[in-house]
C-alpha cells in the first residue's frame, strides 16, 4: 500500500538502504524495516535478510583476501650502524627473505637503535612489537644464566675455537629461553673486544680507578673489579657521549664497533687485548615463529644459516678493515701487548670464571675452554 500522493518504493530501494545500512550511512536497522512495513511490502524483510548476509559474506571474502595477499612484515631491530657485521647481517637476511619470498615476507631493519634501544628492545620482543633482534649475549643474563658463558674473560684464544663451542655444546643455548617466548635462530660473531682509555693501558695496575662502560652484564661488572676498575652500565647509543663528557673514562668493544661509532675521536689509547667476546643471539619471538606457515618457516631458517656463514665469514675481516681505519686516522695510539703483559691481564681477570660456576655450570665452562685445542 502506497502513501497517498507517493509511488510504493521497490525493492531495489530497500536493497539501497540496506546496502546504506552496510556502509555505516544508515545506522539502524529498525529504519529498513519500518520502511518496508510502512509501504506493507511484507516480501522485503526476508530479501532485505539474505541481502545483509550476502554482503557480509562477500565482505568478509574480500577481507579475506586482502589479508592472504598481505605479506608477512618482519621489524629486525638492532643498535649497531649498517656498516658492522651484524648490520650487514640484517641486511641480507631482509635481500634474500624478500628475493626467495616475494609478496609473502617483508623484511624491515631498524639500525643504530631507530626503532628500540637496548633497554626497551627485549620488552618490545615479548610484545610483539619486534618480530627479530640480535642482541649481544651479554643481553640474556635475566632470562638463563648459562648464557654468562660467553663474557668470561679470556675463555676463548680466537673466533675458531668460539665456532666449535657453539656447534656442540653452545648450541643448546639457542633454545634455552623457549618458556620464556624467545627463541635462538643462529649465533652472529662481532669479534674480540679490545680495551679503550683516556690514558695508555699496558697492564692491569693501569686500570685501577678508572671508570669503564661495560653492558648490562654481571659477569662484565666482576671482570673489571678484578682489576680494580668501577664498571659503569650504560647504554650502546650512550658510549660515545660518555666518553667525550668524561662520565666514563674507558670502554671494551671491537674494532668495528668503535670505528662505527668512531670513538677514537674520544679515546685517546686502544689497547688491543683480545680478552673477550662479543657475540649476538639473532632471536625472534617464539610464538610468532611457531606461527608462520611450515614453508615460510623453513625458508627462512635456511636464508638463515647461509646468513650466519657469511656474517660469520666476514666479521673478522671486517673488524681488521676497522682498526685500520682507526689507524689512518691518526687519532689514538694502539697498544700490542706483549705474551708476558696480556699472561698479567689474564691472570688478574680468570678468577671472574670461579664466581660464576655455579650459575653457568662447570661443564659448560670445561666444554668451552677444551674449545681452545
Amino acid at each position: 500500500m502506497a502513501i497517498a500522493g507517493k509511488p510504493a518504493p521497490t525493492l531495489d530501494a530497500f536493497v539501497l538502504a540496506e546496502r546504506r545500512y552496510l556502509k555505516f550511512e544508515i545506522h539502524d536497522t529498525r529504519y529498513i524495516r519500518h520502511l518496508a512495513l510502512k509501504h506493507n511490502n511484507k516480501k522485503v524483510i526476508p530479501m532485505l535478510k539474505l541481502s545483509r548476509a550476502l554482503l557480509c559474506a562477500a565482505t568478509l571474502f574480500t577481507a579475506g583476501l586482502a589479508q592472504a595477499a598481505d605479506p608477512i612484515v618482519i621489524k629486525f631491530a638492532h643498535v649497531v650502524a649498517e656498516n658492522t657485521p651484524k648490520g650487514q647481517g640484517a641486511l641480507l637476511f631482509k635481500k634474500l627473505a624478500e628475493e626467495r619470498l616475494p609478496g609473502k615476507v617483508k623484511v624491515e631493519v631498524y639500525p643504530n637503535s631507530s626503532l628500540f634501544g637496548d633497554g626497551k628492545e627485549m620488552e618490545a620482543l615479548l610484545l610483539g612489537d619486534v618480530q627479530m633482534l640480535a642482541p649481544s649475549l651479554a643481553k640474556f643474563e635475566h632470562y638463563t644464566k648459562q648464557v654468562q658463558i660467553y663474557d668470561l674473560p679470556f675463555l676463548f684464544n680466537d673466533l675458531a675455537a668460539v665456532d666449535r663451542f657453539q656447534a656442540a655444546e653452545g648450541k643448546q643455548l639457542l633454545t634455552s629461553m623457549q618458556d620464556k617466548n624467545i627463541l635462538g635462530l643462529a649465533y652472529w660473531h662481532n669479534g674480540l673486544k679490545q680495551l679503550s682509555a683516556n690514558k695508555a693501558l699496558h697492564e692491569p695496575k693501569d686500570a685501577r680507578g678508572l671508570k669503564f662502560r661495560v653492558q648490562a652484564s654481571s659477569v662484565l661488572e666482576e671482570q673489571f673489579k678484578a682489576i680494580r676498575a668501577n664498571p659503569r652500565k650504560m647504554s650502546f647509543a650512550e658510549v660515545y657521549q660518555g666518553l667525550q663528557t668524561g662520565t666514563v673514562n674507558g670502554t671494551e668493544n671491537t674494532w668495528s664497533n668503535y670505528e662505527s661509532q668512531k670513538v677514537n675521536e674520544v679515546q685517546k689509547y686502544f689497547t688491543e687485548s683480545n680478552h673477550g667476546l662479543i657475540d649476538y643471539m639473532v632471536i625472534t619471538n617464539a610464538k610468532f615463529w611457531n606461527g608462520l606457515a611450515p614453508d615460510v618457516r623453513s625458508t627462512l631458517e635456511q636464508i638463515m644459516a647461509e646468513v650466519t656463514v657469511e656474517v660469520n665469514k666476514q666479521a673478522e675481516a671486517l673488524n681488521q678493515s676497522a682498526k685500520q681505519k682507526i689507524i689512518d686516522a691518526k687519532t689514538s695510539e694502539i697498544i700490542e701487548l706483549t705474551p708476558a703483559q696480556r699472561a698479567l691481564w689474564r691472570e688478574a681477570m680468570r678468577p671472574v670464571w670461579q664466581k660464576f660456576e655455579g650459575e653457568i655450570g662447570a661443564d659448560l665452562i670445561k666444554a668451552a675452554d677444551a674449545s681452545n685445542q
